[in-house]
């Protein structure tokens, strides 16, 4: 775990990048932050979790890191170990993590809860939704910690790459550190309800648009032409072909649209 910081004093923010070693996106925009050395606000630590996934440019070592909190120290998997570290790293500090999907090219913000961080920082942020995980947050970096996760765009992309920095820009211009405005968008809220099973097949087919409504009878998904098919209207999260190996991805609910404020005349 490489841990840098820019400003002084003790940091009540922090950016996350490498936690999957295959997703390098957030890598690059900190070390951008580190070339350049902006000056700060508030001070703001800067982490490349996992360093050796990311070195063997693999998404995991043992485990899946995002899915190994809070960790221990005493854990046979090095991801175990590293998010006990990781964790104690952070402490209070409110998080922003850095990731890359396969399932969908634009931007889009996730939270343990719709809290008012969530409400006031998403969407101030170049993201097209941002999604509730619910009961599906067992494991991951917010069930431990404040944090806000963004999936900067297609992994291994150079747009994710580039979408990274300009979200984390975004974050830390929202939270008073980096000077300057944000431009607020009305922005579409999902709450997770289910996963999708994958079943072990040679072939997977997806027949929808992520965030966009499947109306009941709907085929959604198919593995060797089997089609799964909409039993009740659903809006599709994280849905790929490729993303997961035990799941397509996961079923979702539009619960509010958080409107921008209006403007003062």
């Amino acid at each position: 775990m490489r841990v840098a910081q820019l400003g002084s004093g003790t940091p009540e923010i922090a950016i996350v990048a490498g936690v999957h070693g295959d997703e390098p996106c957030g890598v690059r925009a900190i070390e951008r932050l580190l070339d350049e050395q902006p000056t700060v606000s508030r001070p703001v630590k800067l982490i490349v979790a996992n360093e050796k996934a990311l070195e063997r440019q693999v998404r995991f070592v043992d485990e899946d890191l995002n899915r190994a909190f809070p960790g221990d120290p005493d854990a046979e998997t090095h991801e175990g170990r590293l998010a006990t570290e990781l964790v104690s790293e952070l402490g209070d500090c409110l998080t922003f993590s850095m990731h890359s999907t396969q399932s969908h090219a634009e931007p889009f913000a996730i939270v343990n809860e719709v809290n008012e961080t969530a409400t006031t920082v998403c969407p101030q942020l170049p993201v097209v939704a941002t999604v509730e995980t619910s009961e599906f947050a067992e494991g991951r970096l917010f069930s431990t910690v404040e944090t806000i996760e963004v999936e900067c765009g297609l992994q291994g992309s150079e747009t994710a790459a580039q979408n990274a920095d300009r979200l984390t820009r975004a974050f830390l211009t929202a939270v008073g550190a980096l000077p300057g405005d944000t431009v607020r968008r009305d922005l579409p809220v999902f709450r997770l309800t289910d996963v999708i099973p994958k079943e072990r097949a040679e072939k997977y087919e997806v027949f929808v648009e992520n965030f966009t409504e499947v109306p009941a009878g709907d085929p959604f998904v198919a593995a060797d032409g089997v089609e799964q098919i909409a039993e009740e209207a659903f809006y599709p999260v994280l849905m790929s072909s490729n993303g997961y190996r035990n799941v397509f991805g996961y079923s979702a609910e539009k619960i509010d649209v958080i409107t921008s404020s209006p403007t003062a005349e």
